[in-house]
């Protein structure tokens, strides 16, 4: 319990000091809103222009892919948040030794390099992407029951960790390749396959989509379990790939740090 509080205080600390340092440059604090409200703006107005020429995509009619497109955008505001910044910068730390300042702190190193860059700005389209998933379900023309929306919202922040771990993989071929970015780029590149409904993929495609490479999996499977009837065989899996590459995070990470050529070597 006292572990939990240490780092809970920390934590704390991280958005704190975020806030902070945010509202010293306020034009960029702004400016960032605004051009995230933007893309979620464009991503409704995608999927409503394609339901001018048809009545459904991938199974979904159109007030089903709202609730879809405001479920990837939470996801997208979520790792904007929390996960971005740090895995940004990842990179640069092993590449010039910086990362031995992050080592040497008595926390968790994956913890600290992970949650340290909290950003502000982000935090209040995570409130604007909420706005759309209200908008959402409440022109939704049928019920959809309170324990349900409890666990899309659980789902879609069991997302957000999901695409976080794939990027953290992807990011921490850095410690081998030495490259600016390791992979990272790779996985907002391969993101577009998840803000599109799984059920438009066919065959092997859909299997990498939901075991492999599982971005289908971040949105897609949590609005299924909103709309559709309650399948476990589904939930099961989300859960089980998201446990797997949390368990590859932590590790690759302790493979990689015991390969990591610090600037003190």
């Amino acid at each position: 319990m006292r572990v939990v509080l240490r780092y809970t205080r920390l934590f704390g600390y991280f958005v704190a000091f975020s806030f902070s340092k945010f509202f010293e440059f306020r034009f960029d604090f702004f400016m960032r809103i605004l051009m995230d409200i933007i893309y979620y703006l464009i991503a409704i107005s995608f999927f409503r222009i394609l339901f001018l020429h048809t009545p459904s995509l991938g199974g979904w009619n159109e007030p089903q892919m709202m609730i879809f497109v405001a479920g990837y955008c939470m996801t997208d505001a979520i790792n904007m948040t929390l996960f971005s910044n740090n895995l940004w910068h990842l990179p640069r730390f092993i590449n010039k030794g910086d990362l031995d300042y992050y080592l040497l702190r008595p926390v968790s190193s994956l913890f600290f390099l992970t949650l340290r860059d909290f950003a502000a700005n982000s935090l209040i389209n995570l409130f604007c992407t909420f706005g759309i998933l209200v908008w959402a379900i409440l022109r939704y023309p049928e019920p959809l029951a309170a324990a349900k929306i409890l666990l899309f919202l659980l789902l879609i922040f069991n997302g957000s960790l999901l695409f976080c771990g794939i990027n953290m993989i992807m990011t921490m071929m850095a410690f081998f390749s030495h490259s600016g970015q390791g992979f990272g780029f790779m996985a907002w590149s391969l993101m577009r396959f998840g803000e599109r409904p799984d059920r438009i993929y066919q065959g092997w495609t859909r299997r990498i989509l939901t075991t492999l490479l599982p971005f289908s999996l971040i949105a897609s499977f949590p609005t299924r379990l909103l709309i559709e009837d309650l399948d476990v065989t589904t939930l099961l899996h989300l859960l089980g790939i998201t446990i797997l590459f949390f368990s590859m995070v932590v590790w690759l990470w302790n493979f990689s740090l015991r390969h990591y050529t610090s600037a003190s070597s």
